[in-house]
């Protein structure tokens, strides 16, 4: 049985009028096998940017560090990510994060689930359930959970940066069922890119007489200029891409327009909407028994592929007011929030988000004894946040200071203004070498800024609160 049935069970059991919103599947989900003789792996091994080969009956990745040749599993690399997210956590919130919710595509099997549960727990997350991006991103809109009563079909439309997934779900009483879903592999907002890529790289040829479709390193670069370019394209008619010693010391220089890109990508756009013809066609669905859209993932943001699946629902309404690729881990934690008991958070109690008005900055000294200064909370940080940041200081001396400072402005019109400082004293000289101080900086919601120094070797701490840094 699944987490998210017995969860519904255990809920209608303690006499709740409403279930809590998981996923209710019509049908049973193929278990994925990590094997090179598996489709899906053999994709991912040919797209791999590492080496994968399989020993002892395990896929691995070969790293070459230059001293050596390391194998790490893709258990091991999820593992560091999910670590790498609960430190992010740790610093923004200002406390410890280990309740997760955690979203995975709807083709999981229970092997690639467990799999990434147990990472997850094994980098310190207490994992309260794995739910289904489609069931992620109606919970971002509240779809089913502000009238719980009532039958409606919802199509979720996903298209991220490697793959495009559309699901049709029946919500019916809070209750969320998947009736079709899609994926394809082949449309993603890497292929948008590398379709712009290869334009640019037709009119470096065309201006310059050199094609550098073979060449590695220009492509790379005309790669990063055309998605600077195509995110640009969202909000803008057009977008400049210059790229500086493109080929062989050649800048190029070339302007993109909206329409350009559009007609560029037109064909994948195409395959977009055939897409979603055929889901409604498996469920045995027209247009007009869709009742609401939801966008989500980064590439759903196109203004000409949003205009097109307007088209296609033209008495729909496009859900897509929350930033699409926002839209499903807004969804998790509000899933998270029902799960440890928080049903009062809503999307905007996670879309409304307190940042620093200033720069706060820290004093250093550089190698040439001139004073430095080095930006800890940018402005427009979010909070709470947390960072670290490690003071070094002569052993000869007996105090040591940390100054901060906060900045306004922009390039040269910043000024650094001194608004605290702590003090560590009475510290045991040493003769020769570094002491290093450990700073650890919480600004707090409201602003105020929390500022704990401790000497590494000797445990001494001092600590100060002020009161309103930002």
């Amino acid at each position: 049985m699944r987490s998210s049935d017995l969860a519904s069970q255990q809920l209608a059991q303690r006499g709740k009028k409403r279930l809590a919103p998981g996923d209710r599947l019509e049908h049973t989900e193929i278990p994925h096998t990590f094997s090179s003789d598996d489709p899906q792996s053999r994709k991912y091994i040919t797209e791999s940017k590492c080496l994968v080969i399989e020993k002892n009956g395990k896929l691995l990745y070969e790293i070459d560090t230059g001293e050596e040749k390391k194998f790490v599993s893709p258990e091991d690399v999820a593992r560091l990510i999910f670590s790498k997210m609960k430190e992010t956590a740790h610093s923004v919130l200002g406390s410890d994060a280990n309740d997760v919710v955690i979203t995975v595509p709807f083709d999981f099997g229970e092997k690639q689930k467990s799999a990434l549960g147990e990472a997850a727990r094994a980098a310190g997350f207490n994992v309260l359930r794995l739910i289904h991006e489609p069931s992620a991103a109606l919970l971002a809109y509240g779809i089913g959970q502000d009238s719980p009563t009532g039958k409606s079909n919802i199509l979720v439309f996903k298209l991220g940066g490697t793959s495009l997934s559309i699901s049709v779900m029946e919500v019916n009483s809070g209750i969320y069922r998947v009736l079709s879903t899609n994926t394809d592999n082949n449309i993603g907002g890497t292929h948008f890119t590398e379709t712009l890529a290869q334009y640019l790289a037709s009119e470096f040829q065309r201006s310059f007489r050199h094609d550098v479709r073979g060449n590695a390193r220009a492509m790379m670069k005309l790669m990063n200029g055309a998605d600077t370019a195509k995110h640009s394209l969202s909000t803008l008619g057009s977008a400049n891409c210059f790229l500086d010693s493109l080929y062989e010391g050649q800048d190029f220089d070339c302007n993109v327009s909206r329409a350009r890109f559009e007609l560029l990508c037109s064909p994948l756009f195409n395959k977009c909407i055939e897409a979603i013809r055929e889901v409604l066609e498996q469920s045995g669905f027209t247009a007009d028994d869709i009742n609401k859209v939801v966008l989500c993932g980064g590439s759903s943001r196109i203004p000409r592929l949003q205009q097109m699946i307007r088209d296609l629902f033209p008495a729909v309404e496009l859900l897509n007011s929350i930033p699409p690729d926002e839209v499903i881990p807004i969804g998790a934690a509000i899933e998270a929030g029902i799960l440890i008991g928080k049903e009062s958070l809503s999307v905007e109690d996670a879309l409304q988000i307190e940042c620093s008005a200033k720069d706060i900055l820290v004093k250093g000294v550089d190698e040439s004894g001139a004073n430095s200064f080095k930006v800890l909370f940018p402005s427009g940080t979010p909070l709470p946040a947390r960072r670290q940041h490690t003071l070094q200081a002569p052993g000869s001396i007996s105090s040591v200071c940390l100054e901060l400072y906060e900045s306004e402005g922009k390039n040269s019109a910043k000024v650094e203004n001194k608004f605290a400082q702590v003090v560590l004293q009475d510290l045991d000289k040493k003769e020769n070498g570094l002491r290093d101080i450990l700073a650890v900086l919480t600004m707090k919601r409201d602003g105020s800024l929390h500022v704990t120094c401790t000497d590494q070797e000797t445990g001494k701490c001092e600590a100060i609160t002020i009161e309103v840094a930002s």
